[in-house]
């Protein structure tokens, strides 16, 4: 579109120091444990990425390391982050080159980084907050694919950020969820491809390539033209495989896709991304806990191997390490494995910790209460940590008392459903409620989305009408009710705005309905 070249044609791009182009990269052996860093979100620190110190991930890299990761995938933000350059963005890409450094050398590890294929910063809106706040949907533009002048002035754009990451072993570039243009062809997303490995090539020679097959990159043209998101038929992604492999950008890879790629020959070049079985997201700060999720994903490995993801990763440490042990060939976790690990973290509060994990995962109010106090009163003393100390990002105590404001907000909440059910003490029961779940979010930070099963049904039974617009607005892409969806472009990248801050909003909503309650 004409006004999207007309915006890039105004930017004045300025040339940062690029790191050595000629330094060898570690050669590891052995099929990829990976997992991935993702900075989308801006909250608190340590529980966002964007927020952690050189140190915070080298403990995290060196716990990880330890369970049998060797990868780490990074996305860096840089669609989002404006030219010129604030000093928050040149800050953080400076800090990426240094964790690269470190993950290489110190940590022995491959280092993976994510791209979209399309998607650009609205210079002025990205440039008026800090990178550790800014929000990606606020702040996001969609290239359109087709423009020749309009990708040009992309890939001159992300070359100069580039620059600073040089050393990274492998781009994935997704083919969807962000990204995607109405109307764009599978030809107009592979020669975004081969402009990235041109790109790449520039700056150094050996990075890989790789193709992050999710939803499909027409099916998502069709979500923005439409609203109506649903992947792509196999003869779509054949098609966008068979287009790449006839252009084979060497050195190149493909995440996900298998079914695909063996019809083609290409399954040796395929990494299982097993998405969301750690965590899902975007979701509230919650700890996951049990099942065999998160072991049978890291158990699921591709030819090349196997990568997970988290949200939260300070958070979602059980399942992480049963990720690690599917990946690892280890037995499913047992009762007596948790306690262990959970020693490692911290000596001796291996059963207080597990149990509090236990908690989280069920229903009954009164062994969270429990729980929590148990907890709390190990909290209280002074903690020894163990030897995966480095995934407490520094502080034992802040991890336990993270678990009492984990346990006091799952308590209230099932307290509030219960009364919901029988229609007593609900004030009080909301009251706990929307307390205990605002402590909880002040101490994380986390704004978006936010949803729990029941309590959308719960909240519901108020007959609220702030509490109700705040679940009528926020993004239902799957399951919303006939005429809710979202129809069209501005509508889509409208949801997703708003799910950009559904929780503050929701926990507004609910200290309002509060006050006017009998």
């Amino acid at each position: 579109m004409c006004w999207l070249t007309s915006l890039l044609c105004l930017v004045l791009l300025v040339v940062p120091v690029c790191s050595s182009q000629t330094e060898p990269q570690p050669q590891l052996a052995g099929n990829i444990v990976g997992m991935y860093v993702h900075e989308h979100w801006p909250y608190n620190h340590p529980y966002a990425a964007r927020t952690w110190t050189l140190e915070d991930w080298r403990g995290y890299a060196d716990g990880l390391k330890k369970l049998g990761f060797n990868t780490i995938m990074i996305w860096p933000m840089l669609e989002i982050m404006p030219d010129p350059l604030t000093p928050s963005d040149r800050a953080s890409l400076e800090k990426d080159a240094r964790v690269i450094d470190m993950l290489h050398h110190e940590m022995h590890m491959r280092v993976m980084m994510v791209l979209t294929a399309n998607v650009i910063p609205d210079d002025k809106i990205a440039a008026s907050t800090p990178f550790e706040q800014r929000h990606f949907f606020y702040s996001d533009l969609h290239m359109n694919p087709a423009d020749t002048a309009a990708v040009a002035h992309l890939m001159q754009r992300r070359e100069k950020l580039m620059r600073y990451l040089a050393q990274v072993d492998a781009v994935a570039i997704i083919d969807s969820d962000p990204g995607g243009y109405p109307g764009s062809t599978n030809a107009e997303f592979i020669n975004l491809l081969v402009q990235h490995r041109k790109m790449l090539h520039k700056l150094r020679a050996g990075i890989e390539l790789d193709y992050w097959i999710d939803w499909g990159w027409q099916a998502y043209g069709r979500f923005y033209a439409t609203g109506i998101l649903k992947a792509a038929n196999a003869s779509e992604f054949i098609d966008a495989l068979t287009q790449l492999q006839k252009a084979d950008p060497e050195p190149w890879g493909l995440a996900n896709g298998l079914e695909y790629a063996k019809e083609l020959g290409l399954q040796s070049r395929v990494i299982s991304f097993n998405y969301g079985r750690i965590e899902s997201e975007p979701s509230f700060p919650m700890t996951n806990y049990g099942g065999d999720g998160a072991y049978k994903a890291g158990a699921e490995l591709g030819p090349r191997g196997v990568m997970g993801n988290a949200q939260t990763h300070s958070v979602q440490l059980p399942n992480t390490f049963a990720f690690a042990r599917g990946a690892t060939g280890k037995k499913p976790p047992s009762e007596a494995d948790y306690i262990q690990f959970a020693n490692d973290l911290i000596e001796g509060e291996g059963p207080a910790i597990v149990h509090a994990w236990e908690a989280l995962a069920g229903k009954d109010a009164m062994q969270m209460r429990s729980a929590a106090d148990a907890v709390r009163k190990a909290a209280s003393g002074s903690l020894q940590t163990g030897r995966l100390r480095g995934l407490l990002f520094g502080d034992p105590h802040r991890f336990m008392n993270d678990l009492v404001m984990q346990l006091d907000e799952k308590a209230a909440f099932e307290r509030f459903r219960a009364a919901t059910e029988r229609q007593r003490g609900v004030k009080q029961a909301l009251s706990e409620f929307v307390n205990a779940a605002d402590t909880w979010q002040k101490q994380n930070g986390f704004q978006g989305d936010w949803h729990w099963q029941g309590m959308e049904e719960a909240l519901k039974t108020l007959h609220a009408s702030k509490i109700d617009e705040v679940f009528r607005v926020n993004i239902c892409l799957l399951s919303c009710p006939q005429g809710a969806k979202p129809t069209g472009y501005q509508d889509v990248k409208d949801f997703l705005y708003n799910d950009e801050t559904m929780t503050i909003r929701l926990l507004a909503a609910m200290r309002e309905t509060l006050q006017t309650m009998q």
